[in-house]
């Protein structure tokens, strides 16, 4: 396959590949083993049992009706524990409820049993009582004045951000601001000023978090856990508990789906504590119901966007108030302005000369929110990008040439003032509109056509990998990043292949512990191939040169004079090795395999982002006002696609999701409680709600990843929903500010539209 890097015509062996998984044996033989499946001799089933409260005082738990069950080995309560508050960054949820619970599903008390039937049967002889309060569930609710206190004092807890005493119930407050903001409005010819909603929901991973402890006698910890951050997860539970790291050792394994959800300690401090008690290895295990009901979801939001503009359409100040539902605790966050990531991304891709960003994180009655992917974005963008749409019809431009006006070219500055290199917004815009339908007559009429934009760079992170060069020259990788299902230990072994030019057959990926290598930040944040992958490389290149100095004195030349191509070391003089015989030189030298351990330490580099731009075309039912997702165009502005068939499944991966959360998938609240606690509640979307998908690449080979790649895998799925707005508001005339946009609200808005009349009602 061939790539242009400026001018240069660069042909790679393996990179730019469609190379199959390395790990997809196992995965379809079902040999791979996940947190779940671990067995360990001697294990205990632990359970847990959880409040049926929203809010209240607890007067009581009786555990003694477990106790007594045959082969409940230990049962715990708060009482029973250190007064221990976990967290990712903000410690302010307790292990174990002790006089407060804050929402329905908090963990109250923990068993552990010989058997799972033992286990349940014992839970249900825990008998717990409260003295129940009123809760709140509404963010703006949350922050007026006189209302219910889910904290008393979050101030306490550590590493709790400055607080805005007048705001009760506040999680977090960050602002932004760049530009004369007040001068922009009072220069602007018009201001619009819209408020969105989006909905509180789940992640929608197929594996249920998992874990396994084990305590030995001289207190080392074990841990098997369904988690994304290894490393973090020691660290955390190294702080939780005051025991040294090296004290703890987490085996990595893969992830069955996370998409944000799976980075915090979770319940492994229950089982910790189970295992520490019993003295024997502790097994818990998540049914779906405790996913949906307990686990953290996506915050939802309430967004209210003002901009003004100058009558040729140009934007001239947008002031953006961003409300996030924190829930109950903000623990499983991994910094305090979590939620607010995509805030600061508000209209990034726009040239607007100031702008003014608030964001609220507020404490409710509800489950803990933390990341989804891209956090914040989905629910920003949705919101910006149906802004945008209204302003353009309420002024009279095409929504496309509004947008032209208005997004960066090479050389502007995003309204917080960033300058990227290779900016091409306005070309991904185009050819995501060229492969669309978008000047051609409607096939029907109720059929409406949508767009919406995204931009996103590769975040970074501190990794490191061991590269071994064995006496038969197979090469072995260890790396700490988990497989999370998208394919990075097969990306990181074609980088490993190409750096050494070998067949990608020829090296082996694998995962230990946390024992095994000194760090890797793990997955999240569209990073794992721009960390982990030039971990990689980093390790690769170091070790090319060591078995070039070994091929270079076998063949009688300067190092530099030896040619690695194909696995063979071509020599100045004529003559070659193969890298067989010069890695079994190496041994025979050494004494033992080369190996190299890279560690790679981020810096600023080159700021690059990605640009998106989506087009959904959609039909509405107009007797139940049903919405058909018809046609989804997304056109990605890409460095090399190290792996094009993973690439493409990132992309239809998060389009598929971004379809769900436009128009399906809620976990609504009743009384504090989730309505939908099994996956035959929770809709997500099977194959009839998937359009027809179209995906556009532009090559651009300029990207932070080793040969020059670029991110993608939370791109895709945010723009979805605004384009899916956008394109509803043109087929029916009626606009939807709030996720998801069923059919019942669809129905109801149109008839009020109407005069009470549906759409065929003459």
């Amino acid at each position: 396959m061939v790539r242009y890097n400026g001018a240069e015509k660069v042909t790679y062996i393996s990179v730019g590949k469609p190379v199959p998984r390395c790990e997809g044996t196992e995965k379809v033989t079902g040999k791979i083993l996940y947190a779940a499946d671990v067995n360990l001799p001697g294990a205990l089933w632990g359970l847990i049992l959880r409040s049926p409260i929203p809010n209240g005082r607890v007067v009581s738990v009786d555990t003694s009706g477990a106790k007594a069950i045959p082969g409940v080995r230990t049962v715990l309560t708060g009482n029973e524990l250190p007064t221990t508050l976990i967290g990712r960054r903000m410690k302010d949820m307790p292990v174990l409820a002790r006089d407060r619970v804050r929402y329905v599903g908090e963990p109250i008390a923990a068993l552990a049993a010989e058997t799972p039937d033992i286990a349940e049967e014992a839970l249900t002889h825990i008998k717990f009582a409260y003295d129940e309060i009123p809760a709140v569930y509404n963010p703006l609710q949350a922050m007026t004045p006189g209302a219910p206190s889910v904290h008393d004092d979050p101030t306490r807890y550590k590493n709790a951000p400055p607080r805005r005493p007048e705001i009760p119930n506040l999680q977090s407050f960050t602002a932004w601001e760049y530009g004369a903001i007040d001068s922009a409005f009072e220069g602007a010819d018009r201001i619009f000023e819209h408020t969105f909603h989006t909905q509180l929901t789940h992640h929608g991973y197929l594996e249920p978090h998992a874990c396994a402890v084990r305590v030995d006698a001289d207190g080392k910890v074990e841990i098997w856990a369904s988690n994304k951050e290894p490393y973090i997860l020691r660290e955390e539970l190294s702080d939780a508990l005051n025991i040294s790291p090296d004290q703890i050792k987490v085996y990595i394994l893969p992830v069955g789906g996370d998409f944000g959800g799976k980075q915090s300690l979770v319940d492994v401090p229950i089982c910790y504590f189970l295992a520490q008690r019993s003295g024997r290895p502790v097994k818990l295990v998540l049914n779906y119901t405790d996913e949906l009901a307990a686990s953290a979801h996506r915050h939802p939001s309430s967004i209210t966007l003002r901009t003004g503009v100058k009558q040729d359409g140009a934007l001239c100040g947008l002031h953006a108030k961003v409300v996030f539902d924190g829930g109950a605790y903000a623990a499983f966050k991994h910094s305090l302005d979590v939620a607010v990531t995509g805030a600061r991304r508000v209209a990034s891709y726009y040239r607007i000369p100031a702008i003014r960003i608030q964001t609220y994180c507020a404490y409710t009655n509800h489950v803990p929110c933390t990341q989804a992917r891209a956090p914040g974005s989905p629910q920003v963008v949705f919101a910006v990008e149906s802004h945008m749409d209204m302003i353009a019809k309420e002024m009279g431009f095409d929504p496309i040439q509004f947008r032209l006006r208005n997004l960066l070219g090479e050389g502007d500055a995003s309204p917080l003032g960033e300058k990227w290199h290779h900016t091409r917004a306005k070309e991904v815009l185009a050819a995501a509109v060229q492969a669309s339908t978008w000047n051609q007559p409607k096939p029907s009429p109720y059929y409406g056509r949508g767009l919406a934009m995204y931009e996103r760079g590769a975040a970074t992170g501190k990794s490191s990998a061991l590269i071994v060069i064995n006496k038969d020259g197979a090469v072995n990788v260890t790396t700490g990043v988990p497989d999370c299902g998208p394919g990075i230990h097969t990306v990181i072994q074609q980088i490993v292949a190409e750096t050494l030019s070998l067949r990608t057959e020829q090296v082996s990926v694998e995962t230990r512990d946390t024992d095994a290598l000194p760090y890797d930040c793990g997955v999240g944040g569209s990073k794992a191939t721009n960390t982990a992958g030039h971990a990689a490389h980093d390790a690769a290149r170091h070790i090319r040169q060591q078995i070039l100095l070994v091929a270079a004195k076998e063949l009688g030349c300067r190092p530099e004079e030896v040619i690695l191509t194909d696995a063979r070391f071509q020599g100045s003089n004529g003559r070659s090795l193969s890298f067989k015989d010069v890695a079994r030189l190496a041994y025979a030298e050494h004494g033992r395999p080369l190996s190299h351990t890279a560690i790679f330490e981020p810096s600023s580099g080159l700021p690059v982002t990605s640009f998106c731009a989506q087009v959904a075309e959609v039909e509405v039912d107009p007797e139940t006002a049903v919405v058909k997702v018809k046609k989804l165009i997304t056109a990605h502005d890409v460095g090399m696609m190290l792996n094009p068939l993973f690439h493409q499944g990132q992309i239809d991966g998060g389009v598929v999701q971004g379809i769900g959360y436009a128009l399906m998938e809620e976990t609504p609240l009743v009384d504090g409680r989730i309505g939908t606690v099994s996956l035959g509640d929770f809709k997500i979307p099977c194959i009839k709600d998937i359009p027809v998908l179209t995906t556009v690449t532009l090559n651009n080979p300029t990207g932070p990843v080793p040969y020059r790649g670029k991110a993608i895998g939370e791109i895709p799925n945010v723009p979805v929903a605004a384009a899916i707005a956008n394109a509803v508001a043109d087929a029916v005339g009626v606009r939807l500010c709030e996720l998801p946009i069923t059919a019942e609200k669809l129905y109801w808005a149109l008839r009020e539209a109407v005069g009470g009349k549906g759409l065929n009602t003459p």
